[in-house]
């Protein structure tokens, strides 16, 4: 069952970073549940990474205050903490085998050799790793190794599991395998974890929450759904995946009347739509909005294909269509028709 009673509630309270007349980190607040898996996203250079190393204590803030558990840790040291660390290079000792490498933070606890042993085992049969127990780091594919990291941190029942991109070395497939390891220890665990990543798609995928940092803030945070489909700010809907921006004149676009929904959020000059939420016309379907364009370009991706459109005004659109829907003989150069319910346009 998981052990939420010992997973770690943290609180960080205006957070600042400086490196000489650089702001690394601009009074970053968030509270992390007990238990919450929480992922820190953003561009290269935002400050996620920065933040997750003054969380761990291997930083020290410039500013501002952290919590565990409601005390201030602000001036603990790492070890204090206690915190589980995956780090993106795998970290593991090279000379020591699985089970020398797992057992090794329990050794330095000082914990009994039989619980060091149970534990061990324990943790080689959690990440599916049961007869490689002998083996050194050398001896094992890439996502073997990212699942040693990954018992050797949990070995020892920590807190909180902080994740530092772990799965940016993998390939795709493995990194999807990774990526469902790491949500099934989280549920069997129940540990709180933070991890840090670049790639939006695994933001989404794997977490109860997300922190979207740019530039050294923080911009939003919100359960995956709720940030993709209510994206905060242009630069939050733009980031997360793609969206099409639509310039808006006294409620027009180009002319055509565009009909808003009732919690479209705030006026303003710009209205924002996804492209899985557009649907293809060949001619004005005269209900709903929608507005012409001119087909520049079609990308098959398999079970979807991706249309590059641009409007009279040169604004691109992009739109997603099953490719079994798609109109066949459909040319490039040929003006169709994009439109969308009026309920899927944000205000940006």
């Amino acid at each position: 069952m998981p052990q939420t009673d010992r997973a770690a509630e943290i609180g960080a309270e205006k957070i600042r970073k400086t490196y000489g007349a650089f702001n690394a980190l601009s009074d970053v607040s968030l509270k992390v549940g007990r238990g919450e898996f929480l992922t820190l996203l953003g561009p290269s250079g935002s400050g996620k990474t920065t933040f997750l190393m003054i969380i761990a204590g291997f930083e020290a803030a410039s500013a501002g205050r952290l919590f565990l558990n409601g005390d201030d840790v602000t001036n603990s040291p790492a070890e204090a903490r206690a915190f589980g660390m995956v780090f993106q290079g795998y970290a593991l000792f090279p000379h020591m085998t699985v089970e020398q490498n797992i057992a090794f933070p329990l050794k330095v606890q000082r914990r009994s050799r039989s619980e060091v042993k149970r534990r061990t085992e324990e943790m080689i049969e959690m990440v599916g790793l049961s007869g490689h127990g002998h083996k050194r780091p050398s001896g094992l594919s890439g996502g073997q190794q990212q699942r040693v990291a990954l018992a050797r941190a949990l070995a020892y029942e920590p807190p909180a599991l902080l994740l530092d991109e772990p799965f940016s070395a993998l390939d795709k497939n493995l990194r999807g395998q990774m990526q469902d390891e790491v949500r099934r220890l989280h549920r069997e665990i129940g540990t709180t974890f933070i991890f840090v990543t670049h790639d939006q798609s695994e933001a989404l995928a794997l977490s109860s929450r997300v922190a979207i940092f740019d530039h050294g803030k923080l911009q939003q945070v919100d359960a995956p759904r709720d940030i993709y489909e209510r994206p905060a700010s242009r630069f939050v809907a733009e980031f997360l995946g793609d969206i099409n921006i639509f310039p808006l004149d006294k409620g027009c676009f180009e002319g055509n009347p565009i009909a808003i929904g009732a919690d479209a959020g705030a006026p303003s000059g710009y209205l924002g739509v996804r492209p899985e939420y557009m649907q293809l016309h060949l001619q004005n379907p005269e209900t709903g909005n929608a507005i012409p364009a001119r087909l520049e370009d079609l990308t098959y991706l398999g079970a979807e294909t991706r249309l590059s459109l641009r409007t009279k005004s040169d604004v691109p659109v992009i739109l997603h269509v099953p490719t079994a829907a798609l109109p066949a003989g459909i040319a490039l150069g040929t003006q169709i028709w994009a439109g969308w319910p009026k309920e899927r346009g944000l205000y940006l």
